[in-house]
């Protein structure tokens, strides 16, 4: 259902091309969900993920929801972005879905991995291990980015947005999640470095908030710090998890509004 915060809202995301990773559930399916219905017909919606059989499970949701309305086109895009193929193919599929012109080009980079949080930092001496986690969680948001940016230039009467899916992680050391600290600080220090080399372009890093979702069950079961384990239970317990619609619609809010500064942090509670 659309939320309140998307229906007071009179403007739309223009007739765009929007590429959305990690489509298939959790945060990226709901991003999915609330902008098509903020999208102009002849636009295009890209989705993105591993796994092809929920992402074809959306596009016909989205589809049969619009009511046989004309709509954005919807397209899927199965793809592991850890690998150069997978980024590549995104690529590609952006490329030939644009037949029409457009005047706004979105990314949303969602695809992330929580990585091993039963351990320590001291555990990580493999580094195989270690660069397979950055592939996905870092290399692939820097290549896709880089790789779209260059697929669709600037140019006058086109708009670029780009949203680094982030966390109060790349803020703040969490205890037996040095992976996934590490790369989501990495991650949003490359999307501010982007905002400062290229001030044509709109660069949001969203955090969500503790999403009740798949990713943050294993958290709760899995974390090897006793405290943080503890602390996340207590959330579920409590009910104080966000679903994934809540955060979303305030992400929405951000994207119509457009008066953020470019390359900033912005978290859920900030709103």
């Amino acid at each position: 259902m659309q939320s309140d915060v998307i229906a007071a809202d009179a403007k739309d995301l223009g007739r765009a091309l929007c590429v959305v990773t990690g489509a298939s559930r959790g945060f990226g399916r709901a991003v999915a969900a609330d902008i098509f219905r903020l999208l102009q017909p002849r636009s295009v919606l890209l989705l993105s993920a591993r796994s092809g059989g929920d992402l074809r499970l959306l596009q016909a949701e989205l589809i049969a929801a619009n009511g046989g309305k004309t709509g954005p086109a919807v397209e899927c895009v199965v793809a592991d972005l850890g690998v150069k193929e997978g980024v590549e193919s995104v690529v590609g599929a952006s490329k030939r879905a644009c037949r029409e012109d457009i005047d706004h080009l979105i990314l949303v980079n969602n695809a992330a991995s929580l990585g091993d949080v039963s351990r320590y930092a001291k555990s990580f001496t493999n580094m195989s291990e270690v660069d397979s986690y950055l592939s996905l969680n870092v290399s692939s948001a820097m290549c896709l980015t880089a790789g779209m940016l260059q697929a669709f230039p600037h140019h006058p009467g086109l708009k670029r947005t780009v949203v680094n899916v982030t966390s109060l992680c790349a803020l703040q050391p969490f205890p037996s999640w040095a992976l996934y600290c590490t790369g989501k600080a990495a991650r949003e220090m490359m999307f501010r470095v982007l905002a400062k080399e290229e001030p044509d372009l709109r660069v949001l890093n969203y955090s969500p908030g503790p999403l009740d979702t798949a990713m943050q069950a294993e958290a709760r079961s899995s974390s090897a710090d006793p405290s943080l384990r503890k602390s996340f239970s207590v959330m579920y317990a409590q009910g104080q998890l966000l679903t994934c619609e809540a955060s979303c619609a305030k992400l929405m809010k951000l994207l119509l509004q457009d008066d953020y500064t470019s390359g900033a942090h912005v978290d859920f509670y900030d709103l």
